[in-house]
């Protein structure tokens, strides 16, 4: 599929409140942010980032064969054509919202603490024909992005939304205008930025309260603080007797693989997950009750989620001498309570390199600890930790070291043929590269 966009400069200027110079007429095929991967037709939006400034790019994007760079006014008085406007990143949302409005289709938005990316891959197997990014694209820049990247022959369109505080999700809701809001859990992450649980029921909520009416809100079935009305039918997913979408029978196989059962209006589906960690369960189940909310027939979406492929650095699982387990993406409490009982359980010996779980606030020691602890309960061989840890080697009576190589050194010689490396750290720390490195190291 090939995005598809029927658009004029004038278009870009009527959507953004913007000004053109040069020919309105000139049409517009796509939008980017990336002045490396411009193509013929094409609207380069120059981005301010904390580490760049697509301003800095915008010639070039020209120059590369841009119709047009879009950019703040005042920073670029002489490059012809551009589109001034007064923000980039909302103009960038507006584009979003325009090519919403002209989207004839189902749109499932996924938020959550955790499995957002995993939901949003699950669904987009579930669906067929849907659209969906390949990457993480959950911000107030990826969101955008996905929606403008959405081919006109797509079926339906997941967008995987985060948040990081209050008013994020409702910044962002022009441009998504769910059919579905999918809520996967409530857990301790971005309390730093939130500031409290209930802030992160409240934050997560926006999505529902951007559904038309008569539209379907998919929740957790066991998750109090959403338990809350709108104007439209409620799906459920869970363990209980009483969710929509039941799962029962979990087992997992030697490579973190979970075989379940999941039960829908009184019918059996048994189903064989191609993705590891026992926690996709209930992800399948969020993903399977969303796509039955949009029409699909539950075989069609229980056979789709079947063969779903996970996006990069999430429990990829390598095989060689012994196994690695690439979990670099993200942490938080509860994906990292996740990955370590997944890989606790598989044959062999279990290691872990882990790096510290960010942005938890008042949480952040008690909850490192906590995870230290249960790494020893399940009884990992060894446990070392990169960079600052918060405690967690200490609890699990393991070791900290500086970096990744560091790391590398100090837990290579222990990890015999046959047994399993967990690594997983947030993202600001970096580990992917040390993941690679295991994984060429059990292959050599």
């Amino acid at each position: 599929m090939k995005p598809v966009l029927n658009w004029t400069l004038a278009t870009v200027a009527a959507a953004t409140g913007g000004v053109v110079d040069g020919d309105p007429a000139m049409p517009v095929c796509a939008i980017s942010t990336d002045s490396r991967s411009i193509r013929p037709g094409t609207v380069f939006v120059a981005l301010r980032g904390p580490n760049h400034d697509g301003h800095d790019h915008a010639r070039d994007a020209v120059s590369a064969g841009a119709v047009a760079a879009l950019v703040e006014r005042g920073t670029q008085p002489n490059l012809v054509p551009r589109v001034d406007v007064e923000d980039t990143v909302t103009a960038l949302r507006d584009l979003a919202a325009h090519r919403r409005s002209e989207l004839d289709l189902p749109v499932v938005a996924v938020t959550g603490s955790t499995g957002k990316t995993s939901t949003k891959d699950l669904l987009a197997a579930a669906i067929p024909g849907a659209w969906a990014s390949p990457r993480s694209y959950n911000n107030e820049i990826g969101v955008p992005l996905t929606v403008l990247s959405t081919p006109a022959e797509a079926t339906a369109l997941v967008i995987e939304v985060g948040s990081r505080g209050i008013g994020h999700i409702r910044w962002l809701m022009p441009a998504i205008l769910p059919s579905v809001a999918v809520i996967t859990n409530l857990g301790l992450v971005h309390l730093e930025t939130f500031g409290s649980r209930d802030a992160i029921a409240d934050g997560k909520w926006e999505l529902v309260e951007g559904l038309a009416e008569g539209s379907t809100a998919v929740l957790p079935d066991d998750e109090p603080r959403l338990q809350r009305p709108h104007p439209g039918p409620t799906l459920t997913f869970g363990t209980t007797e009483d969710a929509s979408v039941r799962v029962t029978d979990l087992t997992t196989d030697a490579q973190g693989r979970p075989s379940f059962t999941l039960e829908i209006a009184g019918r059996s589906h048994p189903i064989a997950l191609g993705m590891s960690g026992s926690h996709n369960a209930l992800n399948a189940a969020a993903a399977v009750a969303a796509a039955v909310a949009i029409g699909v027939v539950p075989d069609v979406a229980v056979e789709g989620v079947a063969g779903a492929v996970p996006s990069e650095w999430r429990m990829e699982v390598h095989h060689g001498r012994y196994t690695v387990v690439n979990d670099a993406y993200n942490a938080n409490p509860t994906s990292m309570e996740a990955a370590l009982r997944t890989v606790g359980a598989m044959p062999g010996r279990a290691h872990a390199v882990l790096g510290e779980m960010a942005e938890l606030g008042p949480v952040t020691a008690a909850e490192h600890a906590r995870i230290g602890r249960l790494a020893g309960e399940i009884g990992f061989a060894s446990v070392v930790t990169v960079g600052p840890d918060h405690g967690l080697a200490k609890a699990a009576g393991g070791a900290n070291v500086a970096d990744p190589d560091a790391a590398f050194e100090a837990i290579v010689d222990r990890i015999a043929d046959g047994d399993v490396v967990l690594v997983k750290a947030s993202r600001s720390v970096g580990l992917e590269q040390l993941a690679a490195r295991f994984v060429e190291e059990a292959e050599s």
